[in-house]
């Protein structure tokens, strides 16, 4: 049984550090056709960002760092299931972020990816990695 609840949380992970998050940030495995550095924000994501309004106006490349580092490393680390319960709470806040400030107006359709990846969190939110991830090893090791 928690192999069925691994599988989602390793392709959500998966998808959103290889696909999602290296998009807007400089990671190792980031397409070199990018030009991000290790750790750089895309240059048009912090404008996007500005575009939402109220306190995303006044941080943006702030919030557009959180956001991508939350996709590129928060999605790592929900790969691996490490430190799973913070890196569900970013990857959330950022699926929130993205659903009703980005997605809102493209109707389902549009909001699937970012309410199925928020979805995915929640769970992981409150119920951690399970036996398959790193999170559960390490606190076998703890423990013994």
């Amino acid at each position: 049984m928690d192999l069925m609840f691994t599988i989602p949380r390793v392709i959500c992970g998966l998808l959103l550090t290889a696909m999602f998050g290296a998009d807007k940030f400089g990671m190792p495995w980031t397409a070199s056709t990018q030009n991000l550095n290790l750790f750089e924000v895309a240059a048009w994501f912090p404008q996007d960002v500005a575009e939402y309004g109220g306190i995303f106006a006044i941080a943006p490349v702030f919030f557009a760092w959180m956001g991508a580092f939350s996709e590129a490393v928060g999605g790592l680390l929900l790969l691996l299931g490490l430190q799973t319960r913070i890196a569900s709470f970013l990857i959330m806040c950022t699926m929130l972020v993205a659903i009703f400030m980005q997605k809102w107006n493209q109707g389902v359709w549009g909001m699937l990816p970012a309410m199925g990846f928020l979805w995915v969190t929640v769970y992981h939110l409150f119920l951690g990695s399970g036996r398959f991830g790193l999170d559960h090893l390490i606190s076998k090791k703890i423990k013994s």
